[in-house]
């Protein structure tokens, strides 16, 4: 069984910095790409940022040039670096990682982790 499992949550105050990880565990032959989503109170789930295992990034238009993706297929963990935080960046953050295969010949599937709270206050 695959799980996601994210840290680095919390706190912080406008202008400040996080930096969330996420690591896979589990068996895992292997994964198309990783990323980030986030869902404020209220507000759909929304893309925050990926990675390919290629290292192609893709990023929503609210967090270029704020927040950076990264990621270690080795480790099957993916990172998000988030500067200048606004009040607007305020939600639960989820974890993902789309086009992962057990095995060769095991469809691929997609995974979520459990979420974890960023809170930015004004």
């Amino acid at each position: 069984q695959v799980q996601l499992v994210e840290s680095g949550g919390g706190l912080v105050q406008s202008g400040g910095s996080l930096r969330l990880a996420c690591a896979a565990s589990g068996r895992i032959f292997s994964f198309d790409a990783m990323g980030w989503y986030r869902q404020a109170p209220g507000k759909q789930r929304e893309l925050v940022a990926t990675i390919t295992s290629g290292s192609n990034r893709n990023y929503a238009e609210s967090v270029k040039d704020r927040f950076t993706i990264s990621g270690d297929n080795a480790k099957r963990a993916v990172y998000l670096q988030m500067n200048s935080l606004k009040p607007e960046d305020t939600a639960v953050y989820y974890c993902n990682a789309g086009g992962l295969r057990l095995t060769s010949w095991a469809p691929p599937k997609t995974y979520w982790g459990q979420g974890t709270q960023v809170t930015v206050s004004s």
